[in-house]
């Protein structure tokens, strides 16, 4: 980044400090993280680095936390996974090169691992901010990592290709998605043992995206070859539902490979988001009734990857950088760089701030987690 930008950067932080309350009671300074490339390797759509947006004051760009350049001629190095803690102050970026802590108050590298060349897809990290569930790459296995330096604490072997990773809120289990046809299972591990305690499934194809709701009772999930998801009973491993959108074209994504890929619940838990990668819709189904019910839809510019919500549960952040009103489920901003272009990524959390110090952190995975 040049002495221009840079310079440019530095004003917009200063201006966003700027603007907090002052007083014994500082709401918070809301902003939005996202990595990029964060749809493949396509730098096309926000460039290279930690994109920072102010969540309050339009999502106006805040910053560029710089990442890993290429070599002259290769594909950029994209983000494959993005997980905060508000507790231990960190960022957590993964590549399919490697796994690094940046620090929330100097957007400073802390650690950075490659466990032998084998990482990372999507991980998550627990409530607490001490561990890291982190998919390998090109292996048949999870790592367990200690968040606080990056060393690895054991590993959980899975076949097939481990893709997506959610923690629950109680920090007490693990749910491991990985892609392979002679596995159409989701993975359930004890946190405190590290040990498989279920298989649910299976699935009707490969399970990809999926969400749980707060009780664990129930796991929604978009399976290959479906515009629509399947939902799941967490208690007995077993599926209860297959839920299509009719009426529309059901190509495979050439991005994805799959007509749905993106799922979420609300923070009421009364809605479930789907992502429709053919036809560039977001499907919003009335999840207080099982089977769940469509009820509307939300077309977006772009085709969509991946949906989560705000930590008030009142915007829907789509991979098309579209930000949603929950309510209305209008459009009211979408993203973009400090060079105007449109940004696009799957790979967004939440941080908010009082006096310089982050005090929440949301989950990349549907809806936020309170951390």
């Amino acid at each position: 980044m040049n002495r221009r930008l840079l310079f440019a950067s530095a004003l917009c932080v200063t201006a966003a400090l700027a603007r907090v309350p002052r007083g014994h009671a500082q709401q918070p300074q809301r902003f939005l993280y996202a990595g990029v490339p964060g749809v493949g390797n396509a730098a096309d759509h926000g460039g290279v680095g930690i994109l920072v947006f102010d969540i309050d004051h339009g999502y106006t760009f805040v910053k560029r936390i710089p990442t890993w350049t290429s070599p002259e001629g290769r594909p950029a190095e994209g983000v494959r996974g993005i997980a905060a803690s508000a507790a231990a102050g960190r960022l957590y970026v993964s590549t399919s090169r490697r796994l690094a802590a940046y620090d929330l108050a100097t957007d400073k590298v802390v650690w950075e691992q490659n466990y032998g060349g084998k990482c990372c897809d999507r991980m998550a990290i627990s409530p607490d901010g001490k561990t890291l569930y982190a998919p390998a790459a090109g292996a048949p296995k999870w790592y367990v990592v200690n968040a606080a330096d990056g060393t690895l604490i054991t590993s959980i072997d899975k076949e097939g290709s481990p893709h997506n990773t959610i923690i629950s809120d109680d920090g007490r289990f693990a749910y491991l998605e990985n892609q392979g046809r002679v596995t159409p299972y989701i993975t359930v591990v004890d946190a405190k043992t590290h040990a498989v305690a279920k298989q649910i499934g299976p699935f009707d194809d490969v399970a990809r995206p999926f969400t749980i709701n707060g009780k664990q009772t129930l796991i929604f999930a978009n399976v290959n070859n479906l515009l629509g998801f399947e939902v799941a009973d967490l208690t007995t491993g077993t599926l209860l539902h297959r839920v299509a959108v009719e009426g529309l074209k059901t190509e495979n994504s050439p991005v994805h490979g799959t007509p749905s890929h993106g799922i979420a619940m609300t923070a009421d838990e009364t809605e479930i988001w789907v992502s429709d990668n053919t036809n560039h819709f977001f499907h919003i189904f009335d999840a207080t009734k099982m089977p769940p019910v469509q009820k509307t839809r939300v077309h977006l510019r772009d085709e969509p990857g991946w949906v989560t919500f705000s930590l008030d549960g009142r915007t829907a952040f789509a991979s098309t950088g579209d930000m949603i009103d929950v309510r209305t489920k209008q459009i009211v901003a979408t993203l973009e760089d400090e060079h105007g272009q449109d940004v696009e990524s799957e790979k967004v959390v939440e941080i908010d701030f009082v006096n310089g110090k982050p005090v929440r952190a949301s989950d990349q995975f549907g809806k936020g987690a309170r951390r």
